[in-house]
């Protein structure tokens, strides 16, 4: 091969080659290519988008459902309120199996039971079994690849910029479940919803396929060390216990330090006045008004795209910024927003509702990358797996304040109530915020091993 060819090598190195500075692989001429950790972030990013999209999709078919099967509406709706959960609840264990299997295995497994449970909506015949498809196997299946799977994939392919990628991943998960909303919207009216789920479910597969095809359980499998290791990191040592009593015994610990409270208090505040209100309600409410619904599904497409910006920007913060203070400020800006929000909705669009709408894009979910953050400086290699448990209370607390907004909304004939007690939790979730101490230097954890995980 002539010396002017420069290929990247993915090898074990040779006389020639070498790791360049923050870990990418440098041959022996001038040509450098791109770090596969970036490559590994681009397909977790697509995987984030995919199962945000997926999860949000039952409530464009609620309607549709009624009309053909004559269900309740609470009926679909608990198979939407056990997907919420599940996909909260699913996550810490997921990181434990990720841990265990590795992360190409899960991520694989976990689209195979979204497609699964999209293409066999379509054979229904009873409300029971839109519980089990769309509840509880779609619920699995992104619940394995939510918000915890960011932190594991950043954790072992990142050593700088981990706030940046941390922020871009994060947005992928947010946007998919807001902006490809319109799009189901547009197949379900002008198709059917039995089209729409399996257009989901062969979308399911193509991602799984791409994930096979890409991915990498560690840098170490593709020859190379993580991105921006300078080689004196501790090497991350697989769990090789039972994942369940992993992710318990890791919970156990990290409820012995008030971190973990004030994070799971702050980000359930999160989940709460996001997915649980503004993502569940928001159309609901500005329907009140005499809004269109497909303006109001508009806006909420609107807060995707301008999310993406604002966790991006949030990521970046997070690696120059104390956390601490970026969580409090988006907790406080987003309250102060919800207490704006009621003399805002109106049949129409007005200038102050756009900039509403750009505003709490920009902040949706700008406190995961700080979140992450905190989580690694308190826990240290299992920041993960309790960075799971902390994203569960996320989707509790927006599984409860759905509900909760719905009797509002029952009893008072409108959703100023909500707003304005969402608001006041944000404010609340900012005190917790600035109460979280710097952790003390502490020594790291020995592996979970079958025997002490089963202590």
């Amino acid at each position: 091969m002539a010396e002017s060819s420069h290929i990247l090598s993915l090898r074990p190195l040779v006389p020639g080659g070498g790791l360049g500075e923050a870990g990418r692989v440098i041959t022996t001429g001038t040509a450098r290519r791109v770090h596969p950790a970036w490559w590994v972030a681009g397909v977790a990013f697509i995987a984030l988008l995919g199962a945000a999209a997926f999860r949000s999709m039952p409530g464009v078919f609620m309607n549709p459902l009624h009309q053909e099967f004559g269900w309740p509406h609470s009926v679909i709706s608990a198979a939407v309120s056990l997907n919420l959960l599940l996909y909260g609840l699913t996550a810490p264990f997921a990181v434990a199996l990720m841990a265990r299997f590795g992360i190409r295995r899960v991520t694989v497994a976990a689209l195979l039971l979204i497609a699964a449970g999209s293409g066999l909506t379509v054979f229904m015949t009873a409300s029971w079994q839109l519980i089990v498809c769309w509840g509880l196997l779609v619920g699995l299946g992104t619940g394995s690849m939510a918000l915890a799977f960011v932190s594991t994939v950043v954790d072992r392919w990142f050593v700088q910029r981990r706030g940046l990628v941390s922020g871009v991943l994060t947005a992928g998960s947010a946007t998919g479940q807001l902006i490809f909303l319109p799009l189901a919207a547009v197949l379900v009216e002008s198709h059917g919803w039995r089209f729409t789920s399996l257009v989901i479910a062969g979308t399911a597969l193509l991602v799984g396929l791409l994930v096979l095809l890409v991915m990498r359980d560690h840098p170490r499998d593709a020859g190379v060390t993580a991105y921006g290791a300078t080689g004196e990191e501790p090497e991350q040592v697989r769990d090789r216990g039972n994942p369940a009593a992993i992710a318990l015994r890791t919970l156990r610990d990290a409820a012995r330090k008030p971190a973990f409270w004030l994070l799971a208090g702050g980000f359930a505040i999160c989940g709460a006045s996001t997915n649980g209100l503004v993502n569940t309600h928001f159309v609901s409410a500005a329907h009140d008004h005499g809004m269109p619904t497909t303006t109001a599904a508009g806006l909420l497409a609107v807060i995707g795209v301008f999310d993406v910006l604002g966790t991006v920007l949030s990521g970046w913060l997070t690696d120059k910024v104390n956390p601490r203070v970026l969580l409090a400020a988006y907790y406080t800006l987003r309250g102060l927003s919800l207490f704006v929000l009621p003399q805002l909705l109106g049949p129409s669009v007005e200038a102050s509702m756009v900039l509403f709408v750009v505003f709490y894009g920009l902040d949706w979910v700008a406190t995961v990358p700080p979140t992450l953050a905190l989580c690694r400086e308190h826990f240290g290699p299992r920041a993960s797996v309790v960075f799971g448990w902390v994203f569960a209370s996320h989707q509790i607390g927006a599984a409860a304040i759905a509900s909760i907004a719905g009797v509002v909304r029952d009893q008072f004939g409108d959703y100023a109530a909500a707003w304005y007690g969402a608001g006041l939790l944000c404010l609340l979730a900012t005190a917790f915020s600035v109460s979280i101490r710097v952790a003390a230097p502490r020594r790291e954890p020995e592996p979970v091993t079958t025997a002490s995980a089963s202590r």
